[in-house]
């Protein structure tokens, strides 16, 4: 049996074969997304991207016409928006929670640590709202979606019916369609346990059912508009959209261990510590960082980091 590690490397390999090609006003489109340090240093550890200057080509497609959605995407910063909260388009980043969600949201906040702090897999909605790039790798049968994190999930899109009655999954059972020039993935079926919806902790259920579409306006940029609908947390569903912007040559997804050497998972705390006024968590943080490793009147001293 081929273990989760070897696919990933199967997959990142085969990526890798699959070439550049040049556009005029940028860099070139690249399919690949294995990790490769750069000459001038934006390599791997540059996690956020930048606009491209001059003009935007189109977007490559694929034999059956569709936008080819592969490549190494970084996020783009959204002057105004928070990054990693689910409720970054709505009025005052608050999302509509209905009693129950706000208890859940009340104790992941107080009772809870940080799933993926603690290597357990971030799952959909939140690795949508993730701030770290992702790759994307897309066939006829199925679109792969590899994660700094070493995660990864498949989108089939060959027709296959989903099972009425699937095994919990932290990313679904995803379903993908071609409409037009948009890949929809409908997903349900998720962990009601042990997961965040986004980085601020705000809560999902094991009813949540989530509609991505995903697009490729221009060779460049990548879009998502994503609906989350949990009739147990929310009182209606609300969307949440974002754009990434694609890696340059050389830059690409490097290997991650999350269980080596998880020295801090022991002084770790409950939530994601205090939401500040922008919507983004860590407004408790000190603006000083400590030296690393910092000693242990450093976690006494600062509760955030307990």
């Amino acid at each position: 049996m081929i273990g989760r590690s070897s696919i990933v490397f199967v997959v990142a390999a085969w990526a890798a074969l699959s070439g550049t090609a040049a556009l005029a006003g940028g860099w070139p489109v690249t399919g690949s997304i294995v990790a490769l340090p750069s000459d001038d240093g934006d390599g791997p550890g540059a996690l956020a991207g930048a606009e491209p200057s001059g003009p935007l080509p189109p977007a490559p497609r694929d034999a059956a016409g569709h936008p080819e959605l592969t490549g190494y995407w970084k996020p783009l910063r959204q002057k105004g928006k928070p990054t990693g909260n689910l409720g970054r388009d709505l009025p005052g980043f608050q999302l509509p929670l209905t009693a129950a969600g706000q208890a859940a949201l009340a104790y992941n906040r107080t009772k809870t640590i940080d799933p993926e702090a603690l290597c357990i897999l971030g799952g959909i909605p939140r690795h949508d709202a993730s701030g770290l790039p992702f790759a994307i790798l897309q066939t006829t049968k199925q679109v792969a979606f590899l994660y700094w994190y070493q995660d990864y999930r498949l989108i089939p899109v060959d027709g296959r019916q989903r099972s009425p009655d699937p095994q919990p999954r932290f990313f679904g059972h995803p379903i993908g369609i071609w409409r037009g020039s948009t890949l929809v993935v409908d997903s349900v079926g998720f962990k009601d346990h042990e997961v965040w919806g986004d980085e601020n902790a705000d809560p999902v259920s094991g009813q949540v059912h989530t509609i991505e579409r995903w697009s490729r306006p221009d060779a460049y940029h990548l879009h998502l508009l994503l609906t989350v609908d949990d009739p147990k947390f929310y009182t209606h569903s609300f969307d949440y959209s974002r754009t990434w912007v694609l890696g340059r040559p050389g830059e690409g997804l490097g290997e991650y261990a999350c269980e080596e050497n998880n020295i801090d998972a022991k002084h770790l705390g409950p939530g994601p510590g205090a939401i500040g006024p922008n919507g983004n968590r860590g407004a408790d943080l000190p603006e000083t960082l400590p030296d690393n490793p910092p000693s242990p009147d450093y976690y006494r001293n600062h509760a955030a980091l307990r």
